[in-house]
């Protein structure tokens, strides 16, 4: 067990103290969090490095951090070809879902599915999303302190309220430019966390070259997968093509990652936050993966009993054991590490804190109490992200009741309703012809068969996982029993399951995209049975005409008729036309209602229209 020196505590003591302090600062200065523009959206103001390093911090949990790196220890480098995923699962949002949500200028990204769909769409989202936040921020918060107790001893709850109470205030005090600016320095501290921790486990290893010796030996340098069998727990297709999927259910439809980019300025900086955050993805991937060989490396041939008890129980207490051991003898560093695990801990719960309490506040409150005022609705926001924090603990518990068994099952659950959410917006997105019927039917058959699927292989135990390979357990056996153990894997012959069994077997990376083609699939034929949407009765402004340009070659008339070309709006040039007279007004131009658009209809716009005259440091 290892132990923290006075320097350690310091070190995660200033963590605290500097993401409070980013709150508090942000509650003092500027407008004061008065408005909820200000305090959910940050006034649309932020640029796009901030933006995109709060991205990559919402995504990376504590879970990954410790995860990733005992995955690769078990199982080899497979894993790391999710990467590939990064390059669609960033390219689609930054082109199809953010052109659509930014013009629409929503605060709540379900706020979407009642334009398109209907009011009663929206709140199944919405309370979709929030049972998986609240769901996985609890795994988020107990995770690395249960670790961190595990190994070093360290309080365990006091960890818990620690981090919740923290975050909690900065959260409640300084609104989401607050989250993103913590997001910011605790990147920086995870980034700084990781590469401790390799630099000096490949030090005390023999150099890079033993490390990659050791790794070679131990078969831990895993070739490319190109297995089509979807029962396969990791191969290039189900972390290359579903994890697409998955990363689309995240960056794509997730109200905690979409907030962000409708707090950014323009529409172009939303978009450039996207492609930024793809390189500090891929390096904090590469990080953790790493570490994860270079933990095997240190432990690979020598008698670590405790680590290899640790190997075969809990992998997360492995993880933090790895890290006491590299970093013994050196103050501050542990303490360096667990400021990492505990920044990604903070980014993520921070994030879903903002998150659940915009979408309760505008999908939820606001339209039942029309009549709130801006100060009013503001200080109840505030209330919403401090309850949606102590609800955080009261999870945190409920997982240490329930084993740590559970965190596997938060995971799985995470991927089963993120699923479903993404067909759902697709289903609206790409469909003209899809209506409410078919949309409220879809969302329920994709959330049963993606429920059944998860709850099955969680019950069944066979969700595409293989045995452990052999690989530092041999190398702690004698010569003839190393021989004996290749002799006796090379010998066994897995049965394959059959049946239902099968399906159960499925590998949790294809949860979204078997859940999300259910939603369209069976929303499509809902919608045709029930009567499909006429090109006149959608929403403008909220399809992509994905059929249209790939139909481009069809006669004008023929793409209409199909409802392929359904209108995205009026153009900046048409609102000007619409918008006579026009009041030039210091440097500002005002446009004024005429021929029956509506203030809403203009409204709606208005980002387009700010964007045409930016070049001119025009304001409209």
């Amino acid at each position: 067990m290892g132990h923290f020196t006075a320097v350690d505590y310091v070190i995660f003591a200033v963590l605290l103290a500097a993401s409070m302090g980013i709150g508090l600062y942000h509650a003092l200065s500027g407008g004061r969090q008065r408005t909820t523009q200000e305090f959910l959206m940050a006034d649309r103001s932020m640029s796009c490095l901030p933006v995109s390093l709060s991205l990559i911090a919402s995504f990376q949990s504590a879970v990954a951090i410790i995860g990733v790196p005992a995955e690769i220890y078990t199982h080899g480098t497979q894993y790391w070809f999710i990467g590939c995923a990064y390059f669609l699962g960033l390219l689609i949002p930054a082109h199809v879902f953010i052109p659509v949500l930014y013009k629409l200028r929503l605060s709540s990204t379900y706020e979407y599915l009642e334009l398109r769909f209907s009011k009663a769409v929206r709140i199944c989202g919405t309370l979709t999303f929030i049972f998986q936040t609240v769901v996985y921020m609890g795994v988020c918060v107990y995770t690395p302190a249960f670790a961190l107790n595990a190994v070093t001893g360290f309080e365990l709850w006091g960890a818990v309220l620690a981090t919740g109470l923290a975050c909690t205030l900065y959260t409640t005090m300084g609104g989401l430019k607050a989250v993103i600016w913590t997001d910011v320095f605790q990147t920086a501290v995870m980034f700084a966390g990781q590469l401790a921790v390799i630099v000096v486990g490949v030090n005390q290893t023999g150099g890079a070259s033993e490390v990659w010796r050791k790794v070679w030996e131990g078969n831990r340098i895993s070739a490319l997968n190109l297995n089509p069998d979807p029962t396969e727990r990791h191969t290039f297709w189900t972390l290359g093509v579903g994890g697409v999927f998955l990363m689309l259910s995240l960056y794509g439809v997730n109200q905690a990652q979409v907030q962000r980019y409708l707090s950014a300025r323009t529409e172009k900086e939303a978009v450039r936050s996207c492609y930024m955050a793809f390189p500090s993805l891929q390096l904090s991937l590469a990080l953790s993966c790493v570490m994860g060989l270079v933990m095997f490396a240190r432990y690979c041939g020598e008698d670590h009993s405790y680590a290899n008890t640790l190997h075969f129980g809990c992998f997360p207490q492995m993880v933090i054991y790895f890290v006491m051991d590299m970093l013994e003898g050196f103050p501050g560093l542990p303490g360096l590490f667990v400021a990492c695990l505990f920044s990604a801990a903070l980014s993520t719960i921070s994030s879903a804190f903002n998150s659940l309490a915009t979408v309760t506040m505008e999908d939820l409150v606001k339209p039942h109490v029309p009549a709130m005022t801006e100060a009013r609705a503001t200080l109840v926001s505030k209330a919403l992200a401090m309850s949606y924090g102590l609800l955080c603990l009261a999870m945190a518990y409920l997982t240490h009741l329930m084993d740590v068994s559970v965190l596997n099952v938060a995971l799985k659950l995470f991927g089963m309703v993120g699923g479903p959410v993404l067909g759902l917006f697709c289903l609206g997105m790409f469909f003209p012809w899809a209506n409410p019927t078919g949309a409220m039917a879809g969302l329920g058959a994709g959330l049963a068969l993606s429920f059944w699927v998860g709850i099955g292989s969680i019950f069944n135990r066979s969700s595409g996982a293989r045995p452990l390979s052999a690989g530092c357990r041999a190398a702690l056996l004698s010569d003839n029993s190393t021989s004996a153990v290749h002799t006796a894997l090379d010998n066994l012959t897995l049965s394959k399951p059959s049946g239902l069994n099968r399906f159960y077997s499925l590998s949790y990376m294809w949860y979204s995209a078997f859940s999300c083609f259910a939603v369209i699939l069976i929303g499509l034929i809902i919608s045709f049975l029930t009567g499909p949407m006429k090109e006149e009765d959608v929403t403008p402004g909220t399809i992509y005409p994905v059929f249209g340009k790939l139909l481009c070659f069809l006669p004008e008339h023929l793409k209409k008729k199909l409802c392929c070309v359904t209108p995205r709006g009026p153009t900046v040039s048409k609102i000007m036309d619409l918008s006579a007279p026009r009041c030039k007004e210091g440097n500002g131009l005002v446009l004024a209602q005429e021929d029956g658009t509506s203030h809403e209809e203009l409204d709606r716009f208005l980002p387009e229209v700010q964007a045409a005259f930016v070049e001119h440091e025009t304001t409209v």
